[in-house]
Protein backbone atom coordinates (compact mmCIF):
# COMPACT_ATOMS: atom_id res chain seq x y z
CA UNK A 1 0.00 0.00 0.00
CA UNK A 2 1.07 3.81 -0.68
CA UNK A 3 0.16 6.48 1.02
CA UNK A 4 -0.28 9.69 -0.63
CA UNK A 5 -1.33 11.59 1.73
CA UNK A 6 -0.60 12.27 5.53
CA UNK A 7 -2.50 14.47 8.02
CA UNK A 8 -2.11 17.80 9.17
CA UNK A 9 -0.82 17.56 12.52
CA UNK A 10 1.74 14.12 10.99
CA UNK A 11 2.56 16.94 8.21
CA UNK A 12 3.00 19.61 10.90
CA UNK A 13 5.37 17.37 13.09
CA UNK A 14 7.63 16.20 9.94
CA UNK A 15 8.10 20.09 9.35
CA UNK A 16 8.86 21.11 12.47
CA UNK A 17 11.63 17.72 12.93
CA UNK A 18 13.42 18.81 9.44
CA UNK A 19 13.40 22.57 10.85
CA UNK A 20 14.87 21.13 14.28
CA UNK A 21 17.56 19.29 12.09
CA UNK A 22 17.82 22.06 9.84
CA UNK A 23 18.98 24.63 13.23
CA UNK A 24 21.03 21.89 14.25
CA UNK A 25 24.31 22.83 14.85
CA UNK A 26 27.53 20.31 14.33
CA UNK A 27 31.21 20.51 15.32
CA UNK A 28 33.52 17.55 13.77
CA UNK A 29 36.58 17.03 16.54
CA UNK A 30 39.08 16.37 13.45
CA UNK A 31 38.74 20.22 11.99
CA UNK A 32 37.51 22.09 15.17
CA UNK A 33 39.77 24.63 16.44
CA UNK A 34 39.72 25.67 20.54
CA UNK A 35 37.85 28.53 19.41
CA UNK A 36 35.03 26.46 17.75
CA UNK A 37 34.86 24.29 21.03
CA UNK A 38 34.39 27.27 22.68
CA UNK A 39 31.37 28.61 20.19
CA UNK A 40 29.86 25.29 20.87
CA UNK A 41 29.84 24.89 24.38
CA UNK A 42 28.56 28.28 24.57
CA UNK A 43 25.56 26.66 22.91
CA UNK A 44 24.93 23.82 24.87
CA UNK A 45 27.68 21.15 23.69
CA UNK A 46 29.40 19.28 26.77
CA UNK A 47 32.91 18.85 27.15
CA UNK A 48 32.14 15.28 28.13
CA UNK A 49 30.70 14.34 24.78
CA UNK A 50 34.02 15.91 22.74
CA UNK A 51 36.13 13.97 25.46
CA UNK A 52 34.39 10.57 24.65
CA UNK A 53 34.54 11.59 20.47
CA UNK A 54 38.44 11.47 20.98
CA UNK A 55 38.93 8.46 23.10
CA UNK A 56 36.86 6.90 20.51
CA UNK A 57 39.35 7.54 18.29
CA UNK A 58 42.51 6.93 20.09
CA UNK A 59 40.45 3.60 21.08
CA UNK A 60 39.93 2.87 17.50
CA UNK A 61 43.28 3.84 16.14
CA UNK A 62 45.69 3.85 18.76
CA UNK A 63 46.45 0.12 19.71
CA UNK A 64 44.55 -1.59 17.24
CA UNK A 65 43.79 -0.92 13.30
CA UNK A 66 46.76 1.06 12.29
CA UNK A 67 48.17 1.19 15.99
CA UNK A 68 49.43 4.19 16.06
CA UNK A 69 51.02 3.64 19.46
CA UNK A 70 51.41 7.22 20.62
CA UNK A 71 49.68 6.75 24.03
CA UNK A 72 51.52 5.79 27.07
CA UNK A 73 49.43 6.52 30.05
CA UNK A 74 45.63 6.77 29.60
CA UNK A 75 43.74 9.35 32.12
CA UNK A 76 40.65 6.80 33.64
CA UNK A 77 39.42 9.75 35.22
CA UNK A 78 39.14 12.18 31.72
CA UNK A 79 35.42 11.62 31.06
CA UNK A 80 34.55 12.32 35.16
CA UNK A 81 36.63 15.01 34.72
CA UNK A 82 35.34 16.73 31.68
CA UNK A 83 31.60 16.40 33.22
CA UNK A 84 32.85 18.43 36.88
CA UNK A 85 34.09 21.17 33.77
CA UNK A 86 30.64 20.89 32.23
CA UNK A 87 29.00 21.46 36.00
CA UNK A 88 31.46 24.65 36.58
CA UNK A 89 29.89 25.70 32.92
CA UNK A 90 26.06 25.78 33.44
CA UNK A 91 26.85 27.27 37.01
CA UNK A 92 28.50 30.28 35.38
CA UNK A 93 31.66 29.41 35.79
CA UNK A 94 34.00 29.79 32.57
CA UNK A 95 38.06 29.22 33.59
CA UNK A 96 39.40 30.92 29.78
CA UNK A 97 39.70 29.49 26.25
CA UNK A 98 41.09 26.21 27.62
CA UNK A 99 37.90 25.34 29.93
CA UNK A 100 36.97 21.85 28.50
CA UNK A 101 39.34 21.35 26.24
CA UNK A 102 41.36 17.89 26.01
CA UNK A 103 44.90 17.99 25.90
CA UNK A 104 47.84 15.38 24.98
CA UNK A 105 50.82 16.03 27.15
CA UNK A 106 54.70 14.41 25.96
CA UNK A 107 55.75 12.29 28.79
CA UNK A 108 58.26 14.36 30.04
CA UNK A 109 56.02 16.54 31.63
CA UNK A 110 54.91 16.25 35.41
CA UNK A 111 51.93 15.41 36.55
CA UNK A 112 50.75 14.61 40.34
CA UNK A 113 48.13 12.05 39.15
CA UNK A 114 49.63 10.49 36.30
CA UNK A 115 53.03 8.62 36.21
CA UNK A 116 55.82 10.32 34.06
CA UNK A 117 58.15 8.26 32.60
CA UNK A 118 60.52 10.20 29.80
CA UNK A 119 60.51 7.35 27.78
CA UNK A 120 62.35 4.95 30.11
CA UNK A 121 60.94 1.87 31.35
CA UNK A 122 63.09 2.79 34.15
CA UNK A 123 60.41 5.62 35.22
CA UNK A 124 57.63 3.54 34.60
CA UNK A 125 55.15 4.14 37.78
CA UNK A 126 57.04 6.58 38.96
CA UNK A 127 54.47 9.82 40.25
CA UNK A 128 55.95 13.22 40.35
CA UNK A 129 55.69 15.05 43.67
CA UNK A 130 53.20 17.78 41.63
CA UNK A 131 52.46 19.04 38.14
CA UNK A 132 54.88 20.58 36.09
CA UNK A 133 54.41 24.69 36.30
CA UNK A 134 52.58 24.64 32.64
CA UNK A 135 50.62 21.43 33.46
CA UNK A 136 49.00 23.26 36.34
CA UNK A 137 48.16 26.51 34.07
CA UNK A 138 46.59 24.24 31.67
CA UNK A 139 44.87 22.02 34.58
CA UNK A 140 43.92 25.65 36.82
CA UNK A 141 42.36 27.29 32.79
CA UNK A 142 40.51 24.05 32.54
CA UNK A 143 41.84 21.63 30.04
CA UNK A 144 41.86 18.40 30.61
CA UNK A 145 44.63 15.76 30.37
CA UNK A 146 43.44 13.13 27.83
CA UNK A 147 46.86 11.02 27.56
CA UNK A 148 50.51 11.12 28.05
CA UNK A 149 51.98 9.95 24.98
CA UNK A 150 55.19 8.55 23.68
CA UNK A 151 58.55 10.39 23.06
CA UNK A 152 62.05 9.76 21.69
CA UNK A 153 63.71 7.91 25.47
CA UNK A 154 65.11 11.26 27.41
CA UNK A 155 63.76 13.14 25.07
CA UNK A 156 66.12 11.54 22.48
CA UNK A 157 69.87 13.45 23.16
CA UNK A 158 70.18 11.93 26.66
CA UNK A 159 71.38 8.45 25.42
CA UNK A 160 72.86 9.50 21.73
CA UNK A 161 75.83 8.80 20.24
CA UNK A 162 75.29 12.30 17.59
CA UNK A 163 78.34 13.50 17.45
CA UNK A 164 80.47 9.89 16.62
CA UNK A 165 81.87 9.46 13.87
CA UNK A 166 82.75 5.93 14.04
CA UNK A 167 79.75 3.86 11.70
CA UNK A 168 80.19 0.93 14.23
CA UNK A 169 79.16 2.94 17.51
CA UNK A 170 76.43 5.21 15.18
CA UNK A 171 74.90 1.54 13.88
CA UNK A 172 74.91 0.47 17.80
CA UNK A 173 73.19 3.56 18.74
CA UNK A 174 70.74 3.99 16.32
CA UNK A 175 67.85 4.14 18.06
CA UNK A 176 64.68 3.19 15.67
CA UNK A 177 62.63 6.33 14.70
CA UNK A 178 59.59 7.13 17.56
CA UNK A 179 61.07 4.07 20.26
CA UNK A 180 61.19 4.50 23.46
CA UNK A 181 61.64 1.50 26.16
CA UNK A 182 58.62 2.72 27.91
CA UNK A 183 55.88 3.31 25.05
CA UNK A 184 57.57 1.46 22.64
CA UNK A 185 57.18 2.30 18.45
CA UNK A 186 54.99 5.03 17.92
CA UNK A 187 54.27 5.38 13.99
CA UNK A 188 53.24 8.17 11.59
CA UNK A 189 49.95 8.26 10.84
CA UNK A 190 50.37 9.27 7.27
CA UNK A 191 52.65 6.30 6.35
CA UNK A 192 52.98 3.99 9.10
CA UNK A 193 56.78 2.58 7.99
CA UNK A 194 57.36 6.06 8.74
CA UNK A 195 58.33 7.38 12.07
CA UNK A 196 56.96 10.41 13.95
CA UNK A 197 60.01 12.31 14.47
CA UNK A 198 61.75 12.66 17.70
CA UNK A 199 61.59 13.29 20.34
CA UNK A 200 57.50 14.72 20.58
CA UNK A 201 56.73 12.28 18.19
CA UNK A 202 53.97 10.87 20.56
CA UNK A 203 52.17 14.43 20.63
CA UNK A 204 52.74 15.18 16.63
CA UNK A 205 51.27 11.72 15.85
CA UNK A 206 48.32 11.63 18.21
CA UNK A 207 47.46 15.05 17.08
CA UNK A 208 47.67 14.20 13.58
CA UNK A 209 45.59 11.23 14.16
CA UNK A 210 43.14 13.39 15.82
CA UNK A 211 43.73 11.65 19.28
CA UNK A 212 43.10 15.48 21.41
CA UNK A 213 42.32 18.71 20.69
CA UNK A 214 46.23 20.17 21.59
CA UNK A 215 49.13 19.22 22.64
CA UNK A 216 52.64 19.81 24.04
CA UNK A 217 55.77 18.98 23.55
CA UNK A 218 59.41 19.71 24.25
CA UNK A 219 62.10 21.31 22.51
CA UNK A 220 65.89 21.49 22.46
CA UNK A 221 67.43 20.35 19.16
CA UNK A 222 64.11 20.44 16.74
CA UNK A 223 61.63 18.10 19.17
CA UNK A 224 58.85 20.55 18.15
CA UNK A 225 59.34 21.25 14.94
CA UNK A 226 59.99 17.81 13.25
CA UNK A 227 57.42 16.13 14.88
CA UNK A 228 54.99 19.24 13.57
CA UNK A 229 56.63 18.26 10.23
CA UNK A 230 56.62 15.32 9.60
CA UNK A 231 53.14 14.39 11.14
CA UNK A 232 51.63 17.98 9.42
CA UNK A 233 50.37 20.09 11.93
CA UNK A 234 51.27 23.32 13.57
CA UNK A 235 54.12 23.81 16.27
CA UNK A 236 55.59 26.75 18.06
CA UNK A 237 59.67 26.33 19.83
CA UNK A 238 58.85 29.97 21.45
CA UNK A 239 61.66 32.09 23.06
CA UNK A 240 63.65 30.35 25.60
CA UNK A 241 61.80 31.83 28.62
CA UNK A 242 58.39 32.68 27.01
CA UNK A 243 57.53 29.29 28.96
CA UNK A 244 58.66 27.50 32.16
CA UNK A 245 60.03 24.73 31.86
CA UNK A 246 60.43 23.60 35.88
CA UNK A 247 58.64 19.89 36.20
CA UNK A 248 60.18 19.22 32.80
CA UNK A 249 62.33 16.03 32.76
CA UNK A 250 65.64 18.17 31.41
CA UNK A 251 67.50 17.46 28.62
CA UNK A 252 69.48 20.43 28.26
CA UNK A 253 68.72 23.82 30.07
CA UNK A 254 70.56 26.35 27.60
CA UNK A 255 68.03 24.66 25.03
CA UNK A 256 65.33 23.37 26.35
CA UNK A 257 61.57 24.89 26.02
CA UNK A 258 58.43 23.54 26.44
CA UNK A 259 56.17 23.70 22.91
CA UNK A 260 52.35 24.25 22.23
CA UNK A 261 51.37 21.79 18.90
CA UNK A 262 48.08 21.37 17.32
CA UNK A 263 45.91 21.46 14.31
CA UNK A 264 46.14 25.37 13.80
CA UNK A 265 47.82 28.41 14.01
CA UNK A 266 44.94 29.67 16.06
CA UNK A 267 45.64 26.78 18.85
CA UNK A 268 49.16 27.52 19.19
CA UNK A 269 48.58 31.46 19.74
CA UNK A 270 45.31 30.77 22.37
CA UNK A 271 47.69 28.45 24.42
CA UNK A 272 50.07 31.04 25.10
CA UNK A 273 47.25 33.47 26.51
CA UNK A 274 47.36 30.03 29.31
CA UNK A 275 50.76 28.63 29.96
CA UNK A 276 52.89 31.89 29.96
CA UNK A 277 53.52 33.34 33.15
CA UNK A 278 57.10 34.41 35.53
CA UNK A 279 57.85 31.26 37.49
CA UNK A 280 60.62 31.56 39.67
CA UNK A 281 61.10 28.00 39.33
CA UNK A 282 62.63 28.74 36.49
CA UNK A 283 64.92 32.03 36.18
CA UNK A 284 65.24 32.28 32.23
CA UNK A 285 61.06 33.31 32.29
CA UNK A 286 61.99 36.71 33.86
CA UNK A 287 63.05 37.94 30.66
CA UNK A 288 59.44 37.27 29.87
CA UNK A 289 57.54 39.77 31.75
CA UNK A 290 56.84 41.96 29.06
CA UNK A 291 55.11 39.52 26.73
CA UNK A 292 52.81 37.45 29.53
CA UNK A 293 50.09 39.63 29.61
CA UNK A 294 49.72 39.81 25.65
CA UNK A 295 46.52 38.07 23.96
CA UNK A 296 48.61 36.21 21.03
CA UNK A 297 45.30 35.73 19.13
CA UNK A 298 44.86 39.38 18.38
CA UNK A 299 47.88 38.68 16.02
CA UNK A 300 45.77 36.72 13.71
CA UNK A 301 44.72 38.47 11.21
CA UNK A 302 44.52 37.75 7.30
CA UNK A 303 46.78 40.19 5.53
CA UNK A 304 49.38 40.10 8.25
CA UNK A 305 52.04 38.87 5.67
CA UNK A 306 51.52 42.41 3.52
CA UNK A 307 54.60 44.32 3.78
CA UNK A 308 56.65 41.56 5.96
CA UNK A 309 60.24 41.56 5.03
CA UNK A 310 60.66 37.90 4.69
CA UNK A 311 64.01 35.93 4.21
CA UNK A 312 64.71 32.56 2.40
CA UNK A 313 67.23 30.46 3.60
CA UNK A 314 68.01 28.10 0.64
CA UNK A 315 70.82 26.37 2.53
CA UNK A 316 68.41 23.99 3.74
CA UNK A 317 67.32 23.23 0.28
CA UNK A 318 68.35 20.58 -2.15
CA UNK A 319 68.05 17.25 -0.49
CA UNK A 320 64.58 16.08 -1.32
CA UNK A 321 62.57 17.30 -4.74
CA UNK A 322 59.25 17.09 -3.00
CA UNK A 323 60.14 19.54 -0.38
CA UNK A 324 61.64 21.84 -2.23
CA UNK A 325 58.61 21.70 -4.70
CA UNK A 326 56.41 22.23 -1.79
CA UNK A 327 58.61 25.47 -0.70
CA UNK A 328 58.83 26.93 -4.15
CA UNK A 329 54.96 26.60 -3.70
CA UNK A 330 54.93 28.50 -0.38
CA UNK A 331 57.39 31.24 -1.09
CA UNK A 332 55.17 31.98 -4.50
CA UNK A 333 52.13 32.32 -1.88
CA UNK A 334 53.97 34.75 0.57
CA UNK A 335 54.89 36.89 -2.13
CA UNK A 336 50.96 36.62 -3.38
CA UNK A 337 50.19 37.54 0.27
CA UNK A 338 51.90 41.03 0.12
CA UNK A 339 55.18 39.46 1.13
CA UNK A 340 58.57 40.89 0.40
CA UNK A 341 60.73 37.86 0.10
CA UNK A 342 64.06 38.35 -0.11
CA UNK A 343 65.40 35.50 -2.08
CA UNK A 344 68.29 34.31 -0.96
CA UNK A 345 70.00 34.80 2.33
CA UNK A 346 72.97 33.00 3.27
CA UNK A 347 73.73 31.70 6.37
CA UNK A 348 78.07 32.39 7.25
CA UNK A 349 79.96 29.00 6.43
CA UNK A 350 80.90 28.75 10.24
CA UNK A 351 77.74 28.79 11.61
CA UNK A 352 76.55 26.22 9.21
CA UNK A 353 80.05 23.74 9.63
CA UNK A 354 79.81 24.09 13.32
CA UNK A 355 76.39 24.45 14.67
CA UNK A 356 75.23 20.54 14.84
CA UNK A 357 78.59 19.60 16.61
CA UNK A 358 78.27 22.67 19.29
CA UNK A 359 74.92 21.56 19.67
CA UNK A 360 75.47 17.74 21.29
CA UNK A 361 78.68 19.12 23.01
CA UNK A 362 76.90 21.50 25.00
CA UNK A 363 73.59 18.95 25.41
CA UNK A 364 75.56 15.76 26.48
CA UNK A 365 77.33 17.31 29.43
CA UNK A 366 74.26 19.30 30.63
CA UNK A 367 72.16 16.07 30.65
CA UNK A 368 74.93 13.94 32.49
CA UNK A 369 74.43 16.88 35.15
CA UNK A 370 70.67 17.83 35.16
CA UNK A 371 68.77 14.29 34.58
CA UNK A 372 70.66 13.94 37.97
CA UNK A 373 69.16 16.83 39.61
CA UNK A 374 65.68 15.75 38.09
CA UNK A 375 65.98 12.26 39.06
CA UNK A 376 66.48 13.33 42.84
CA UNK A 377 62.79 14.37 43.07
CA UNK A 378 61.78 11.09 42.16
CA UNK A 379 60.41 8.50 44.99
CA UNK A 380 62.30 5.53 46.33
CA UNK A 381 63.10 2.92 43.96
CA UNK A 382 63.86 5.11 40.92
CA UNK A 383 67.19 5.70 40.02
CA UNK A 384 68.61 8.59 41.66
CA UNK A 385 71.16 9.69 39.02
CA UNK A 386 72.85 9.77 35.57
CA UNK A 387 74.81 6.91 36.62
CA UNK A 388 72.28 5.15 37.62
CA UNK A 389 70.36 4.75 34.45
CA UNK A 390 73.86 4.20 32.87
CA UNK A 391 74.50 1.36 34.84
CA UNK A 392 70.81 0.22 35.18
CA UNK A 393 69.93 -0.11 31.41
CA UNK A 394 73.01 -1.86 30.80
CA UNK A 395 72.62 -4.33 33.37
CA UNK A 396 70.94 -8.18 32.13
CA UNK A 397 68.93 -8.21 34.99
CA UNK A 398 66.49 -5.35 33.96
CA UNK A 399 65.60 -6.60 30.83
CA UNK A 400 66.11 -3.64 29.09
CA UNK A 401 63.88 -3.26 26.00
CA UNK A 402 65.97 -0.57 23.90
CA UNK A 403 69.71 -2.08 23.41
CA UNK A 404 70.83 0.57 21.08
CA UNK A 405 69.30 3.34 24.14
CA UNK A 406 71.72 1.57 26.51
CA UNK A 407 74.41 1.54 24.29
CA UNK A 408 73.99 5.48 23.89
CA UNK A 409 74.16 6.01 27.58
CA UNK A 410 77.13 4.04 28.22
CA UNK A 411 78.33 5.80 24.87
CA UNK A 412 77.78 9.26 26.46
CA UNK A 413 79.05 8.48 30.12
CA UNK A 414 82.41 7.52 28.41
CA UNK A 415 82.63 10.03 26.13
CA UNK A 416 80.71 13.68 27.28
CA UNK A 417 82.76 16.02 29.55
CA UNK A 418 81.59 17.30 32.98
CA UNK A 419 80.01 21.06 33.06
CA UNK A 420 82.62 21.96 35.22
CA UNK A 421 85.32 21.33 32.59
CA UNK A 422 86.81 24.58 30.82
CA UNK A 423 86.49 23.43 27.15
CA UNK A 424 82.93 22.91 28.09
CA UNK A 425 82.11 26.41 30.26
CA UNK A 426 83.77 27.90 26.55
CA UNK A 427 81.42 26.67 24.30
CA UNK A 428 78.57 27.47 26.57
CA UNK A 429 79.79 31.00 27.82
CA UNK A 430 81.26 32.02 24.45
CA UNK A 431 80.09 29.49 21.32
CA UNK A 432 76.53 30.03 22.25
CA UNK A 433 76.89 33.75 22.30
CA UNK A 434 78.70 34.16 18.95
CA UNK A 435 76.18 32.14 17.21
CA UNK A 436 72.92 34.05 19.14
CA UNK A 437 75.14 37.65 17.13
CA UNK A 438 75.46 36.08 14.05
CA UNK A 439 72.01 35.05 13.49
CA UNK A 440 70.48 38.12 14.73
CA UNK A 441 73.06 39.95 12.61
CA UNK A 442 71.44 38.42 9.60
CA UNK A 443 68.54 39.31 10.19
CA UNK A 444 69.49 43.15 10.64
CA UNK A 445 71.87 43.14 7.62
CA UNK A 446 68.77 42.80 5.19
CA UNK A 447 66.15 44.15 7.75
CA UNK A 448 64.32 41.45 8.00
CA UNK A 449 60.98 40.56 9.64
CA UNK A 450 61.40 36.95 9.79
CA UNK A 451 63.64 33.82 7.77
CA UNK A 452 61.37 30.74 5.98
CA UNK A 453 63.04 27.63 5.40
CA UNK A 454 61.81 24.03 5.21
CA UNK A 455 60.84 23.29 8.79
CA UNK A 456 62.50 19.20 7.53
CA UNK A 457 64.59 19.42 4.34
CA UNK A 458 63.16 15.79 4.11
CA UNK A 459 59.99 14.24 4.74
CA UNK A 460 59.39 11.61 7.33
CA UNK A 461 61.86 8.84 7.57
CA UNK A 462 61.75 5.54 7.44
CA UNK A 463 61.36 3.79 11.51
CA UNK A 464 64.34 1.97 10.40
CA UNK A 465 66.64 3.00 8.35
CA UNK A 466 67.89 0.64 4.95
CA UNK A 467 71.40 -0.03 4.66
CA UNK A 468 72.90 2.69 2.45
CA UNK A 469 70.32 4.84 3.47
CA UNK A 470 71.52 8.84 2.97
CA UNK A 471 73.11 10.46 5.89
CA UNK A 472 71.15 12.25 7.99
CA UNK A 473 69.47 15.49 6.70
CA UNK A 474 71.54 18.58 7.04
CA UNK A 475 68.52 20.22 9.59
CA UNK A 476 67.66 24.31 9.51
CA UNK A 477 65.99 23.05 13.71
CA UNK A 478 69.01 23.56 15.27
CA UNK A 479 69.47 27.29 14.92
CA UNK A 480 66.71 28.03 16.73
CA UNK A 481 68.08 26.47 19.95
CA UNK A 482 71.68 27.88 19.78
CA UNK A 483 70.23 31.10 19.36
CA UNK A 484 67.07 30.97 21.66
CA UNK A 485 64.95 32.27 19.07
CA UNK A 486 61.12 31.24 17.76
CA UNK A 487 60.31 29.36 15.13
CA UNK A 488 56.76 28.80 14.03
CA UNK A 489 55.35 25.80 12.11
CA UNK A 490 52.94 25.54 9.75
CA UNK A 491 51.75 23.22 7.26
CA UNK A 492 52.04 23.80 3.68
CA UNK A 493 51.66 21.01 1.49
CA UNK A 494 51.75 17.23 0.49
CA UNK A 495 54.34 15.10 -1.35
CA UNK A 496 53.08 13.18 -4.09
CA UNK A 497 53.06 10.30 -1.81
CA UNK A 498 50.92 11.89 0.44
CA UNK A 499 53.49 13.20 3.63
CA UNK A 500 53.36 16.49 4.89
CA UNK A 501 55.84 19.17 4.19
CA UNK A 502 55.96 22.33 6.65
CA UNK A 503 57.31 25.69 6.46
CA UNK A 504 59.19 27.42 9.44
CA UNK A 505 59.06 31.59 10.36
CA UNK A 506 61.94 32.09 12.52
CA UNK A 507 62.55 35.74 13.74
CA UNK A 508 64.17 37.00 16.59
CA UNK A 509 63.66 36.60 20.39
CA UNK A 510 60.28 37.55 21.87
CA UNK A 511 58.84 38.15 18.02
CA UNK A 512 55.90 35.61 18.26
CA UNK A 513 53.67 37.64 17.96
CA UNK A 514 54.35 38.39 14.82
CA UNK A 515 55.44 35.30 13.55
CA UNK A 516 51.88 33.82 14.75
CA UNK A 517 50.56 37.09 12.18
CA UNK A 518 52.29 35.42 9.29
CA UNK A 519 51.88 31.45 9.88
CA UNK A 520 47.85 32.67 10.67
CA UNK A 521 47.96 34.28 7.21
CA UNK A 522 50.25 31.83 5.24
CA UNK A 523 47.78 28.64 6.69
CA UNK A 524 44.27 30.75 5.96
CA UNK A 525 46.06 30.76 2.06
CA UNK A 526 46.95 27.25 1.76
CA UNK A 527 44.60 25.17 4.43
CA UNK A 528 47.45 22.46 3.92
CA UNK A 529 46.85 20.42 6.94
CA UNK A 530 44.94 16.77 5.81
CA UNK A 531 43.80 14.11 8.31
CA UNK A 532 45.88 10.89 7.86
CA UNK A 533 44.39 8.17 5.68
CA UNK A 534 45.09 5.49 8.39
CA UNK A 535 42.95 7.52 10.49
CA UNK A 536 40.05 8.45 8.94
CA UNK A 537 36.82 10.20 10.17
CA UNK A 538 34.49 8.40 12.24
CA UNK A 539 30.82 9.04 12.97
CA UNK A 540 31.44 9.90 16.56
CA UNK A 541 33.82 12.64 15.40
CA UNK A 542 30.87 14.79 13.97
CA UNK A 543 28.88 16.07 16.97
CA UNK A 544 25.72 17.62 17.02
CA UNK A 545 24.43 20.66 19.75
Amino acid sequence: MIIRSVSRSAAAALALAFASLASAATLDITTATIADLQAAYAKGLTAEKVTAAYLARIAAYDKQGPTINAVITLNPKALAEAKALDAERKAGKVRGPFHGVPVLLKDNVDTFDLPTTGGSQLLEGSLPPDDAFIAKKLRDGGAIILAKVNLSEWAGGGGSVSGATDPAVIAAGRVPNGFSSAGGQTRNPHALDRGPAGSSGGTGAGLAAGFGQFGIGTDTGGSVRGPSSVNGIAGLKPTIGLLSRDGIIPLALSFDTAGPMSRSVYDVAVSLNVMTGVDRADPATAASASYTTLDYTTALKTGSLKGARVGVVRDFFGQDAEVDRVMEDSIATLKKLGAEVVDPVPLPQYFLQSRASLLWFVMGAEFKAQITDYLKTTKPGYPKSFADIVRLSNDPATKYRSPEKAFGLKYQAANVLETTDPLFIAARDQGLPLMRTTIAGVLAKHKLDALVYPTNSRPAQPIVLPPGAPAAASSPSGMANLTGFPDLIVPAGMTKDGIPVTLSFFGPAWSEFKLLGYGYDFEQATRARVLPKTTPALPSDTLNY
